[in-house]
């Protein structure tokens, strides 16, 4: 509560003081948020993807094992740098709180990167891409469904928890919308996911048409799911705590977003297939790239407007006494 200096930028609480204190949260969780639900999200892919079988699932789990692990890398430097001392990461490492998401992630960051490197060492050495003095024979010999099924729940976790970590905080627009933040980063981290293979994929010589058509049907489903998760929030948050996303800076990223990052890339998956030739495949990656900047934009959105949310004291006194005590339209 009210304890630090008034900011200048933020509108009068008590006694001139923002109600709340404003999260510190920026580019470095932000991008934290993109990546690791991109090497969860793409992981599941994979698992699923080896689970059915088949020529052009072998080329989706291939190339979802090795993207899980690329996107995994930067995951534990962009926490340690944001934590400001690296011992704070090892700190939390000492107990296991079940009621706190952060402990429960890091936890859940820890089990994931082992399986997500296991997978994706094991696929580099039956690949052969491994030196041949290292330890590729072990590795390959590891069954990567074992692995994919070990790894599944908390790829599933890293994907999604991030919301669920925003909505355990006291900044109305995180915590109102408590039940969505999570299924939200969840299908956006799938959005991605499919998006990024699918962009790899087409650039890939030799992959199946079959392939591209899967991605493009997960892909489809995932910006849809987003759509309409979106909407529910704003319909569950009411005006008042809902203004970040509908004005200023954080308002207008948000319908560049919905506009650029999620309607346009399911109209141009509407207008052409992506195994249709090399026009099909060219549209498939525009829209992936698409995709992939619209769930960066929907991370930057969400936690930029939790900063507004956090400075607005009608936004805390909407919550706190609920939707009788909103403003009437104006």
């Amino acid at each position: 509560m009210g304890g630090a200096a008034p900011r200048r930028s933020a509108p009068a609480g008590y006694y001139g003081l923002p109600v709340l204190h404003r999260p510190h949260w920026k580019w470095l969780v932000i991008s934290y948020f993109f990546f690791g639900g991109i090497a969860g999200a793409s992981y599941v892919v994979a698992s699923l993807a080896d689970l059915a079988g088949g020529r052009a699932n072998a080329r989706i789990a291939r190339a979802g094992r090795y993207l899980s692990f690329a996107a995994l890398l930067p995951c534990p430097p962009l926490l340690i740098l944001d934590l400001g001392r690296p011992e704070r990461f090892l700190h939390m490492l000492r107990v296991v709180k079940l009621r706190s998401p952060m402990s429960l992630g890091t936890w859940g960051l820890l089990l994931f990167s082992a399986c997500s490197a296991l997978a994706a060492l094991g696929q580099a050495a039956r690949d052969g891409l491994l030196p041949t003095r290292s330890l590729p024979r072990p590795l390959g010999a590891v069954p990567a469904r074992a692995v994919g099924l070990l790894g599944t729940v908390p790829a599933l976790f890293i994907s999604g928890y991030t919301g669920v970590l925003l909505a355990a905080t006291a900044v109305p627009l995180w915590t109102k919308s408590y039940l969505l933040l999570g299924p939200l980063f969840l299908a956006s981290a799938l959005s991605s996911a499919a998006a990024a293979l699918t962009a790899l994929l087409a650039l890939w010589p030799g992959t199946p048409r079959a392939a591209l058509e899967r991605l493009a049907r997960i892909e489809r489903l995932a910006l849809g799911t987003e759509l309409a998760l979106l909407l529910a929030e704003r319909l569950v948050l009411g005006r008042t705590i809902a203004r970040p996303l509908a004005e200023g800076h954080t308002g207008r990223v948000l319908r560049a977003v919905v506009g650029g990052g999620l309607l346009l890339p399911l109209a141009l998956h509407a207008l052409a297939r992506p195994a249709s030739g090399l026009a099909g495949r060219a549209g498939a990656l525009a829209s992936s790239l698409l995709a992939l900047a619209g769930g960066f934009g929907l991370r930057y959105v969400v936690v930029m407007a939790g900063h507004a949310s956090a400075d607005d004291p009608a936004a805390t006194f909407a919550l706190t006494r609920g939707a009788a005590s909103e403003p009437p339209a104006q």
